[in-house]
């Protein structure tokens, strides 16, 4: 690894790059071929939107979250234009944007930075990650996948438009020049907003990097300049947000974007913000790292995890020590740090805290990818164990992966809440269950109703105004389609649909039985089924929620 590594020139990195297009290839296709990835009902939204969007809809945001674009649907149509309404078609999706935040990466740290060897290491780091970003790019919840690649280009647009300040402040070009880039910028910036707000988390070091600079420069007259410009970029990139927000008002838009969907918790914001720095430090660091996979406190290779920490501790430490002495790259790796602490930030001070489910770190694990290359092709050369480090580091990510697809159930889920990770290996039995007892309409749970109705083709609609939580808790939140609820209002035979929920399920009973209601009862794997119902009695009829006695 030493010798091939110390090779890497800007001429042969076009080696390092088909290497990485194969190794990432490899793990995905792995992964797909043993249907490893459960098809989870976010990933169902997405897909039904793409749906829709052939048949002449055009949503601007995630049904049922305002705070999360469509455009993530709007690429899975053009997949199921191209290749058919098929699952594989929303992972293959997934994988080409993950594919280009890898080639951009590389080309960040071999162009901006002037380093195709820390380059061809970071490449090689994310092409066999650590099962978080396995996950989290492969199936999809919605425009994360886009967010790490507008991550990216906004950070190319960027450092372009600070290499076009240098040449103003050296006076070597008008104020002028650096209109475009200031363009651009703010147009990705925009663009990143309405798709997914974690692209915030790369615009705010980077404006804050320009900021410095123009002030270092003292070239006021353009600081105004690129305000103008910038701003008019946001504004066209963010036109649908802005569109919605004129819709529906700034207010609900805003508390979306800062996590009001997931504003559960009690206690003061002291007490809130403990709670968030506990979660980042055990839950966060510890997918971020690879240690565990994100849906469950379950070691990879526990013997190896203080080596596997010890020598990301070292990694860090030295690639601290370089950014305290200048180097061609050192502004790339410094705004790669500034997007960790910029997540770590958000993650600490507002809701999105509460939710510790390993999705919002990726741009973590890209950046420490970034600090390795760096460290790394300093080593190379210098140091005998850095090809080592580097093996060890790719075999144990590879050994989480390897470990992770093969223990399935659950597989690949993005269902870190047990009561809601179902094995929905039996949902092909269910679809033929309720078929052939002609069972098209009723009731289930949010995580029940959305892979049904896709995996039928919109034949059998349940709409999830049933509880999963074991408490029972239930929120409205959960029926994201109006005009599902439409159709099964519409219907005098429904059924009921439930999943790992006893109390739910006596409940039922329990109210049938009241209502001289009579029914039959199956269990299906984790699902269990009310049909052949006497009557088409609603949930709301029902003594089902806690606050019903």
């Amino acid at each position: 690894m030493n010798q091939l590594v110390s090779s890497v020139k800007a001429k042969n990195l076009t080696v390092w790059i088909i290497v990485v297009i194969l190794l990432q290839a490899g793990v995905k296709i792995w992964a797909l071929i043993r249907d490893a990835i459960p098809f989870n009902a976010d990933e169902a939204v997405v897909a039904l939107m793409a749906k829709h969007i052939l048949q002449g809809e055009r949503p601007i945001f995630f049904y049922g979250q305002a705070y999360m674009g469509s455009a993530d649907a709007y690429l899975v149509a053009a997949g199921f234009w191209l290749f058919g309404e098929q699952i594989w078609v929303i992972r293959l999706v997934q994988s080409l944007l993950y594919l280009g935040t890898i080639l951009t990466t590389m080309w960040i740290v071999a162009r901006l930075a002037g380093n195709p060897r820390a380059a061809a290491i970071s490449g090689v780091l994310l092409a066999v990650p650590a099962v978080n970003m396995t996950l989290y790019t492969t199936a999809s919840l919605g425009g994360y996948g886009e967010a790490l690649l507008l991550g990216n280009i906004i950070l190319i647009a960027g450092f372009w438009l600070v290499d076009r300040l240098k040449s103003i402040e050296e006076r070597k070009s008008s104020t002028k020049n650096s209109a475009l880039p200031a363009l651009i910028l703010g147009l990705f910036t925009g663009l990143g907003l309405w798709v997914n707000g974690l692209t915030l988390v790369y615009a705010v070091p980077m404006l804050v990097f320009i900021l410095y600079k123009v002030v270092k420069a003292r070239i006021w007259r353009t600081l105004t300049f690129l305000i103008g410009f910038g701003l008019a970029g946001v504004l066209i990139g963010a036109l649908p947000w802005w569109l919605y927000a004129a819709q529906n008002g700034f207010q609900a838009l805003t508390g979306e974007l800062f996590g009001s969907a997931i504003a559960v918790e009690g206690g003061s914001y002291a007490s809130r913000i403990l709670s968030h720095i506990s979660s980042l430090m055990l839950l966060g660091s510890s997918a971020i790292l690879g240690l565990r996979p994100p849906w469950e406190v379950n070691w990879i290779v526990q013997p190896l995890i203080p080596a596997v920490v010890g020598v990301w501790a070292v990694i860090l430490y030295a690639g601290m020590r370089k950014m305290s002495r200048p180097f061609s790259g050192r502004a790339v790796l410094a705004i790669y740090g500034g997007i960790a602490l910029t997540l770590a930030a958000a993650f600490i001070f507002t809701s999105f805290g509460a939710d510790p489910s390993g999705r919002y770190f990726l741009p973590v694990q890209i950046a420490l990818a970034v600090v390795a290359g760096f460290v790394a092709a300093d080593w190379t050369g210098k140091k005998p164990a850095a090809g080592v480090v580097i093996v060890f580091l790719l075999v144990y990510q590879s050994i989480g992966n390897i470990q992770s697809i093969l223990q399935n159930p659950p597989g690949l889920t993005t269902q870190f809440y047990e009561p809601a990770r179902l094995n929905h290996q039996y949902m092909d039995e269910l679809i033929q269950f309720l078929d052939e007892n002609r069972e098209t309409r009723g009731y289930t749970n949010y995580w029940i109703s959305y892979p049904l109705a896709f995996k039928t083709d919109e034949k059998l609609i349940f709409v999830p105004h049933l509880p999963y939580h074991p408490d029972l808790r239930y929120t409205s939140r959960d029926d994201r389609y109006p005009p599902y609820d439409r159709m099964v209002e519409a219907s005098q035979r429904i059924a009921y649909v439930t999943s790992k929920n006893p109390e739910l399920d006596r409940r039922l009973r329990s109210g049938f039985v009241a209502m001289d209601v009579t029914y039959k009862e199956t269990k299906i794997g984790d699902y269990r089924v009310f049909y052949a119902l006497s009557a088409a009695v609603r949930p709301e009829e029902l003594a089902i929620y806690p606050s019903q006695p």
